[in-house]
């Protein structure tokens, strides 16, 4: 149970850093909200559903890059300032490792939850239907940002992040595809060792 402990203790330390003069509160609340209803429902369903600890680590990992886009705003992390000028990009492109964990972790889930409920009889549907779940919440959180904006005009405008590229929400969706095939071509193994630890 330990190792659980530090998980929370390693979130809480993480959120509470990136609520320290973030770029302004409006969007670092819009930004971190998801991992905080994570951590609620991932706490309440803790004894009727333990996900491996891979799945909460790389679920950590994504609420830390959360913390960060929130604490700067997606378009204005220092290091990806600096990965702009020496790449030549002209943008900020730190969204997209956010878009690809948007993609990647939601996968994990995903496959976790059918795998171990049953949910399919044939394994070869897995991928599909882990993409579709991932590729559908990516596009819901770009009807989300769009709403956002919409409602609040330019104070929406950090969440929205599309740094005046016209195809941002296409290439953010995208990029969550992209993290959902990754993580089942290169971790499907891995979690399945840890799925059949539980089972011993």
């Amino acid at each position: 149970m330990k190792k659980y402990y530090l998980l929370v203790l390693l979130y809480l330390a993480g959120l509470l850093l990136s609520a320290v003069q973030p770029h302004d509160y409006f969007t670092w609340i819009l930004e971190v909200f998801p991992a905080i209803i994570g951590l609620l429902i991932l706490l309440f369903s803790f004894k009727s559903f333990r996900f491996t600890y891979l799945t909460y680590f790389f679920i950590l990992l994504h609420c830390y890059i959360l913390f960060i886009g929130g604490h700067y705003t997606y378009a204005l992390v220092p290091a990806f300032d600096w990965v702009k000028e020496v790449l030549h990009q002209s943008r900020n492109n730190y969204d997209k490792v956010g878009h690809f964990f948007q993609g990647f972790v939601p996968a994990m889930i995903a496959r976790e939850l059918l795998i171990r409920k049953q949910v399919i009889n044939k394994k070869g549907w897995t991928a599909f239907l882990v993409i579709s779940i991932c590729g559908t919440i990516s596009l819901m959180y770009e009807l989300l940002e769009w709403l956002v904006s919409v409602s609040s005009g330019s104070a929406g405008d950090s969440f929205l992040g599309t740094q005046g590229d016209v195809w941002d929400t296409q290439s953010d969706m995208l990029f969550a595809i992209i993290g959902a095939v990754s993580m089942i071509l290169l971790f499907s193994k891995w979690q399945d060792k840890a799925v059949g630890r539980l089972k011993n």
